[in-house]
């Protein structure tokens, strides 16, 4: 009696059940909304219910803030092993499978380009690449943008979203810090900006030192900002921490950050900022 069956198009698989639809849904964390996989990267991923917004990886990063025609620069460097590191297991396989997963060489892409008719250096970071940690190979790539924007005299604009300091490097990780604030004291001393971009999340070494450096420190939404966890705090000072600690709503309240700027805002505050502040214009 099949002029009776029901024909389920969208089932592709009898054995398995699956539809050509499963996988383009994903559940919103905050408010949980079933969210249209193409529609959220339409949004800039951003939830159209609630608004949290989910991460960005550093290539979107940049081809959200660039015009069309940018160049990625100083990408060529790849870490090594000074400490023969081994915790769960060997930081050569961790490089090795966050090099696979990413397609990048370790947690950061640098590039050149327009933001608008400004001519700008971007470096971001890479939250995928084992949690957006800072090895040499980050710092190094960092110091190097700084050092881009010194010389060409245009604008510098970093987006961190970090877990802190590399612990596999130990004390080659923590130089990083220093080199870095080091590369932007000089760059200040140019008159040339730096605006700082802090995502979700931005914590240890990385907030302890060049993301919160900028002559601007700007948050996107909810972000996670600070040095130490929140668990760990309250284990320390043994107090219930206050509703919204360490997000960026918080710590603009509290003087800590100059704005808090929604992701499709970004690029045109970005741009409106860097007209005042005498950034140099010129034809894409």
């Amino acid at each position: 009696m099949t002029w009776f069956k029901r024909e389920d198009s969208r089932i592709i698989n009898d054995d398995t059940k699956t539809v050509r639809t499963e996988g383009n849904w994903i559940k919103c964390p905050r408010c949980g909304a079933a969210l249209f996989k193409p529609d959220l990267e339409a949004n800039l991923k951003v939830c159209g219910k609630c608004g949290y917004h989910f991460q960005f990886s550093a290539r979107e990063r940049i081809e959200n803030l660039l015009e069309p025609g940018f160049e990625l620069v100083d990408n060529d460097l790849s870490s090594t092993d000074p400490l023969q590191f081994t915790d769960l297991k060997p930081y050569q396989q961790r490089l090795a499978e966050a090099q696979k997963k990413t397609g990048l060489l370790d947690a950061i892409l640098n590039a050149t380009g327009h933001l608008g008719s400004l001519p700008v250096v971007v470096s971001a970071m890479e939250y995928s690449f084992i949690g957006g940690s800072m090895g040499a190979v980050v710092g190094e790539t960092i110091a190097r943008a700084v050092d881009r924007a010194h010389d060409s005299r245009h604008p510098l604009i970093i987006v961190s979203a970090s877990g802190g300091a590399r612990m596999q490097e130990g004390i080659v990780s923590l130089m990083q810090l220093a080199k870095i604030s080091g590369a932007l004291a000089r760059l200040s001393a140019a008159g040339i900006p730096y605006l700082s971009v802090l995502a979700d999340p931005t914590t240890g070494g990385v907030t302890a030192s060049f993301a919160m450096l900028g002559d601007l420190n700007i948050a996107e939404p909810g972000a996670l900002i600070g040095f130490a966890g929140p668990r760990v705090i309250e284990q320390t000072i043994r107090q219930k921490l206050p509703k919204g600690f360490q997000r960026s709503e918080f710590l603009l309240e509290h003087g800590f950050l100059d704005a808090v700027v929604p992701r499709k805002d970004l690029k045109q505050y970005l741009a409106t900022t860097l007209a005042w502040m005498g950034g140099t214009k010129s034809a894409p």
